[in-house]
């Protein structure tokens, strides 16, 4: 399954990323995609944000039983 996401980018950034995709040789919806999975991937390893979502989770979690209390 696929999901169509608009993305705004301010002029100086979506003509760089045009000029990536064409220098690769690759779509410019490529060129974000790959972006994104690069940075989702060096996040997964950064120990501050492992720590931040873990947060997030208890957090979570935390509300979630109250809901259903």
């Amino acid at each position: 399954m696929t999901r169509a996401l608009t993305v705004r980018l301010d002029d100086e950034l979506a003509a760089d990323a045009e000029a990536l995709a064409r220098a690769e040789g690759k779509s410019l919806n490529e060129t974000v995609k790959l972006a994104l999975r690069e940075a989702l991937e060096r996040r997964r390893h950064d120990p501050d944000f492992r720590s931040r979502v873990k947060r997030m989770l208890d957090e979570d979690r935390s509300l979630l039983e109250r809901l259903t209390r």
